[in-house]
């Protein structure tokens, strides 16, 4: 594989990033539901996604970037240093909080369904060989419409592969669905790797990692001034 230049730094954009807030869940949640209005959490609802997101960013597990332009978040990703952990840490801590919100997306049969194959996913995904102690991943990206191909989401990945590696992880992972053309194209465009494919929720999913400590648009430090 050919070496990649690295990462061309827009300095506008990264001080246009920072870390996810308390306050910002109510939109990170709308720009989750508009962009991934399938998968299982967007079902679930808009009121449970902000409850979900307010939980998640008091997780030290947890690490959420925003985009903002006029005050505004267009943007975020929200990543995990052990998605497992953090997930299980918050249903126990804010379940009461989490259940009443997903109750009217509850009574769905698509959506019991998911809820009832979703303790297997660690399980099917761990057919796929991979490298040994990782465990941070990059969850979920989302953007306005009119923002995306303008390389705003590189630069928030860019932030979140930055912190990981700053915090001592050499390896991040991403699982997508294997029809998701755009999203394959641009993961193999930062050198993310295929570990294997699972299927789960009825669709073939695809795990990519990347190891950070080799990719040459990754830097040792934290370059984010909020950080």
């Amino acid at each position: 594989m050919s070496a990649r230049k690295p990462f061309p730094v827009d300095a506008e954009v990264m001080a246009a990033i920072r870390p996810m807030q308390f306050r910002d869940a109510p939109r990170v949640a709308a720009l989750h539901h508009a962009a991934m209005g399938k998968s299982l959490w967007a079902q679930l609802g808009l009121p449970f996604l902000t409850e979900l997101y307010q939980a998640l960013v008091n997780d030290p597990r947890f690490l959420g970037f925003v985009y903002v332009e006029d005050h505004e978040v267009k943007g975020f990703i929200a990543g995990s240093l052990d998605p497992d952990a953090m997930m299980s840490a918050t249903l126990r801590r804010a379940w009461f909080l989490l259940g009443p919100a997903a109750l009217p997306g509850l009574w769905r049969p698509s959506v019991l369904r998911r809820i009832i194959e979703t303790p297997r996913y660690t399980a099917k995904s761990r057919t796929v060989s991979l490298p040994a102690g990782l465990k941070a991943e990059s969850l979920f990206c989302s953007f306005e419409p009119r923002l995306r191909g303008k390389r705003v989401s590189g630069h928030i990945n860019k932030v979140l592969f930055d912190e990981l590696l700053a915090r001592g992880h050499r390896y991040v992972k991403i699982t997508t669905e294997t029809d998701n053309e755009g999203a394959n194209r641009q993961l193999l465009s930062w050198g993310f790797v295929s570990q294997g494919t699972f299927r789960f929720y009825g669709k073939e999913m695809v795990i990519y990692v990347l190891d950070l400590s080799t990719c040459e648009r990754v830097e040792p430090v934290s370059r984010h001034p909020a950080l």
